[in-house]
């Protein structure tokens, strides 16, 4: 069984920046193309950004684009999301999704098969 763990959600000022993390286990990793979302109070999930198994393919999408830097490091079975210069409206849960398609352009949210449980980040003064 495939399980994902986010960690390093956090109360942030705005402008300050923070990096998200998402351990996977049950899988090969380096096969998996890995997403981030984020849902914000009220609103529906978004999709954030996505990186292709050997991390050389991302897409980056929303208002968050420009200000997110994906990363993985397939011997830690972990992908990594950094966020610079956030901003109240950054305020949301961010999951980490994944699939075992290699094709990463696609950032509907059905197209990920597992998800996790979700971290918190609270932009705020």
């Amino acid at each position: 069984q495939v399980q994902l763990v986010e960690s390093g959600g956090d109360l942030v000022q705005p402008g300050g920046s923070l990096t998200l993390s998402c351990s996977v286990s049950g899988r090969t990793f380096s096969t998996l193309t890995m997403g981030w979302f984020r849902q914000a109070p009220g609103k529906e999930r978004e999709f954030v950004a996505a990186i292709n198994p050997t991390g050389l393919g991302k897409n980056y999408a929303g208002p968050a684009q420009g200000r997110v830097t994906l990363s993985r490091d397939n011997a830690k079975n972990t992908v990594y999301m950094n966020l610079i210069n956030l901003k109240p409206d950054d305020t949301a849960i961010y999951y980490c999704a994944a699939k075992t398609e290699t094709w990463y352009g696609d950032p509907s949210q059905a197209s990920y098969a597992y998800w996790g449980q979700g971290t918190q980040v609270t932009v705020s003064s």
